[in-house]
């Protein structure tokens, strides 16, 4: 429904505002102006995402909760949508999701009606994402997790074959790994 209702109330909004734009300043200059718009939206949409790369990648290399970066990239990749889409409504509404203030304010009312559900069925509602990046709610962080697991020391003077069947080591045990201690 409300997809609908957007689908229907927008282009009527835009339609509106080209005809008042056009009205004060003319058509060519409000063409103009449309075409200029999504060029400074395009460069700042990129700036923006470049950074949100980059914020994404240290903090998954740092082992941080990257929920916050991917919710303001999710974001901004919606404001590169409207802000190339012609016009002077959706223009506003995706420059105003530029604003990093104005996305963390989007994500807190929007966290207050979301119920996340973690792994091992623990759930939260009226939980908003993590604002300053600081916090992981709970969720233990990659590195303070302990994996358990086995490996194989490979030998570079046994060849594949060996390495893989234990035929090299004829013995007891042959045929497990061998591990470090």
């Amino acid at each position: 429904m409300w997809i609908f209702l957007a689908l229907l109330v927008v282009p009527l909004i835009e339609i509106g505002l080209f005809i008042e734009v056009g009205d004060a300043i003319g058509t060519w200059p409000t063409i103009g102006l449309v075409v200029l718009t999504a060029i400074v939206g395009t460069y700042l949409l990129r700036a923006q995402g470049v950074a949100a790369l980059l914020d994404l990648q240290s903090r998954i290399r740092d082992g941080r909760d990257p929920t916050t970066t991917l919710a303001h990239g999710a974001m901004i990749l919606v404001a590169g949508v409207v802000l190339l889409t012609p016009g002077f409504f959706t223009d506003a509404i995706g420059f105003a999701l530029l604003v990093p203030p104005v996305r963390a304010w989007l994500m807190h009312v929007i966290g207050q009606r979301v119920t996340i559900v973690q792994a091992g069925g623990k759930r939260r509602s009226g939980a908003a994402p993590d604002l300053d990046g600081g916090g992981h709610h709970g969720a233990p962080r990659a590195r303070d997790m302990t994996i358990d697991g086995e490996f194989v020391d490979l030998d570079p003077d046994r060849g594949p074959e060996e390495q893989q069947d234990g035929s090299a080591d004829a013995g007891p045990g042959a045929d497990t790994p061998r591990r470090r201690s």
